[in-house]
C-alpha cells in the first residue's frame, strides 16, 4: 500500500541560505530509495483554516519506506537546515 510523506512549511523561510543548504543535501542524498514526487511547493487554493506557506507530497511504496528514507543518515544530516529554515509539520499517511 502506497504511503506519503507530507511535509507543510507554516511560515515564510527565516533562513535561506538553510533551506538552499537543504534543498541540495537533499538531491544529493536521495540514494536508491523509490519516491515519486507528487506536489512540490505548488500554488494552493485554501478551503478551510490557515494557508500553508507551502507543502510537499512524496510518494513511497510503503509506510515502511517512507519511514526508511525519513530515517536514512542522507535525510538526517539534510533536516537540521530545514528545520533551522522556517517552521514545518511532517508526517506520514498511508494511502489506498
Amino acid at each position: 500500500m502506497p504511503a506519503y510523506v507530507i511535509v507543510i512549511r507554516e511560515e515564510a523561510i527565516k533562513d535561506a541560505e538553510s533551506f538552499t543548504e537543504y534543498q541540495r543535501r537533499t538531491r544529493e542524498n536521495r540514494g536508491d530509495v523509490q519516491l515519486i514526487p507528487r506536489v512540490i511547493y505548488g500554488k494552493t487554493q485554501v478551503l478551510e483554516g490557515e494557508a500553508p506557506d507551502g507543502v510537499v507530497v512524496l510518494e513511497f511504496p510503503s509506510m515502511e519506506e517512507a519511514r526508511a528514507w525519513y530515517d536514512s543518515p542522507g535525510y538526517q544530516n539534510a533536516l537540521p537546515y530545514r528545520l533551522k529554515s522556517a517552521r514545518h509539520r511532517a508526517f506520514i499517511v498511508e494511502g489506498l
